[in-house]
């Protein structure tokens, strides 16, 4: 549990973490003029030109500035979840369930999806975790989906957890060249995830666990995948760099949701006034 007088500073640091993560997948869609598979995979064609690229990239980077610097977050948040959320169920599983040839029953074909999900849920948690003030008005009805954002965090951490066991010999790949028995660390880490994404969802000493999770996050964020992004900064398009900006803004998302406020986290209309969250019954 995090104390007091540090949660001022820990929803600070998560709202920060997250909101550079978004800035740095938006500023890739200039570096290579298309869509970062996070966000729309290559399908339908006619939506894969540079400028809707860059208008997109645009959107995407103006939400993490105005996240990061902490101006109208809540109400940039709610609309960037909401975005995220419409190009998952409208564009991303349309296109693994019809538009790619192999069958959507594997797990791996859903990772950019799920991604996509845990941030659009991400957006959801950090618009709890901010307040509005007095004079600026809220989108009541997106922020219905609040207390979704932390399920939405949750379903990708627990199946990506499952994909540790699914295909090991290729997650094991993924362990640095100096940690010994690949295997064994590819199986704690998803034993680990999966704990993680089920304690969330359950409401298993959630604070606590989503707590360490960000931790855990942040870990890997510093152990694997900065030094894979140094090795590797522009293959599959900078994949690696991105994966650095998820890494970081997940450790973000899970640091919201051990600071969000119970009646922000359990109730389905929540209006914030201050800097308190008060319960709309």
């Amino acid at each position: 549990m995090i104390p007091a007088y540090l949660r001022q500073a820990s929803i600070t640091t998560a709202r920060i973490f997250f909101g550079i993560g978004i800035m740095g997948i938006g500023i890739q869609h200039f570096i290579y003029s298309a869509f970062r598979p996070v966000i729309l995979p290559a399908w339908p064609h006619w939506l894969q030109t540079p400028v809707l690229a860059y208008l997109i990239g645009v959107a995407i980077v103006a939400a993490g500035a105005l996240i990061l610097l902490g101006r109208n977050k809540k109400n940039v948040s709610l609309l960037l979840g909401s975005f995220l959320l419409f190009c998952l169920v409208f564009i991303q599983c349309p296109y693994i369930l019809f538009g790619q040839p192999n069958s959507p029953a594997h797990l791996g074909l859903w990772t950019d999806p799920l991604k996509e999900l845990a941030l659009s849920g991400g957006a959801f948690v950090i618009a709890g975790i901010s307040a509005n003030s007095p004079k600026q008005a809220t989108f009541s009805v997106i922020e219905k989906l609040v207390p979704f954002g932390k399920f939405f965090f949750a379903t990708t951490l627990l199946l990506f957890g499952i994909d540790h066991f699914f295909y090991t010999e290729f997650v094991a790949t993924l362990v640095p060249a100096w940690v010994p028995d690949h295997t064994f660390w590819t199986y704690l880490a998803g034993v680990a995830l999966i704990g993680t994404g089920t304690a969330i969802i359950l409401k298993i000493r959630r604070r606590r666990i989503a707590l360490l999770a960000s931790a855990m996050l942040f870990g890997w964020l510093i152990l694997l995948h900065i030094p894979r992004a140094m090795a590797d900064p522009y293959g599959a398009k900078g994949n690696e760099i991105t994966s650095v900006f998820e890494a970081l803004a997940f450790s973000g998302i899970a640091l919201g949701i051990a600071v969000m406020q119970k009646s922000v986290m359990n109730n389905a209309a929540v209006t914030v006034t201050s800097t308190k969250a008060v319960a709309v019954n």
